[in-house]
């Protein structure tokens, strides 16, 4: 199964949120969805969802039109949507229903997911009783107790330790293994790495830059160098304003050309102590930040 959104344009009012977005991802994939505060990815979800309609363009399943009769979309909101003075047990089982799950089985699927997340003793208990982390498990059983085929995921580790958030990507991971479309938008870029083989970074309604992430990184322009070395403060002093010093030690040599890789390498090996010395990979942050900044 393959989602697509083919130039989706949307807005509010005089502003323009989406200036024809487009962008597509298969089952037994994650995508990542980026983008700074206001860029459009809320919007962008709740189209996909049909919550909104677009101004323009479409969302397609293969192909041809979402029907939302056929397609189950499960989402986890960054904030919370659940009734805090509610019983767990009755409101997950509620809203399994609303997904068309039949009574019997929505209390089939909520008491495994309870017993996978390791929430079955807060069972009978009312939500506003849990901790922050333990109401995001609960959270995202509303998610995926109905068997999506498209699972949306907002910030999806917001507020968990790492225990539970290992839990959760186990989870995630298996969703993934059983071949349905999930979709990431989140500010923490180590999970986007961790489970995300393409993403989209949405800039002022636009996509800025899309793409499988390791051919993204591979095509980054490789004009830096990471050196490791006890002489760093020497390397440092002779090489002047193109090195700069990271949080763990490292030099980080800005060249002035790809070209110069290897003669660089060469010198620097020569005359000093080098214990490392490697092409600088940008980390997705990096990338982030870099097509974010207007």
């Amino acid at each position: 199964m393959e989602l697509t959104l083919k130039n989706l344009q949307k807005s509010f009012g005089k502003k323009e949120v989406l200036k024809g977005i487009s962008f597509s991802t298969e089952g037994g994939k994650a995508f990542g969805l980026l983008g700074r505060n206001g860029a459009g990815k809320t919007t962008s979800i709740r189209i996909i969802m049909g919550v909104f309609s677009a101004d323009g363009g479409e969302v397609l399943i293969d192909g041809k039109p979402i029907d939302y009769n056929k397609i189950q979309i499960g989402y986890l909101p960054e904030e919370r949507g659940l009734y805090p003075k509610k019983k767990i047990i009755d409101q997950l089982v509620y809203f399994a229903n609303l997904k068309g799950m039949n009574y019997k089985s929505a209390v089939k699927s909520v008491d495994y997911w309870l017993r996978r997340l390791n929430m079955t003793e807060y069972r009978d208990k009312r939500l506003d009783t849990l901790s922050k982390g333990n109401q995001q498990k609960i959270q995202l059983i509303t998610a995926i107790a109905h068997n999506p085929q498209i699972i949306i995921l907002d910030e999806p580790f917001s507020g968990l330790d790492p225990v539970n958030a290992m839990i959760l990507k186990d989870v995630v991971k298996e969703q993934i293994k059983k071949g349905k479309i999930v979709l990431f938008s989140s500010h923490q870029m180590n999970y986007i790495e961790e489970f995300c083989d393409k993403i989209a970074i949405l800039n002022n309604g636009k996509i800025a830059l899309q793409g499988e992430l390791y051919d993204i990184k591979r095509n980054y322009v490789r004009d830096k160098l990471i050196v490791r070395s006890e002489n760093a403060d020497k390397i440092v002093e002779e090489l002047g304003e193109c090195c700069s010093l990271t949080e763990t030690g490292e030099i980080k040599i800005q060249l002035n050309s790809e070209n110069e890789k290897q003669n660089m390498m060469k010198t620097l090996t020569e005359k000093y102590d080098i214990d490392e010395i490697k092409v600088f990979e940008p980390s997705l942050n990096d990338i982030f930040v870099e097509y974010t900044k207007n």
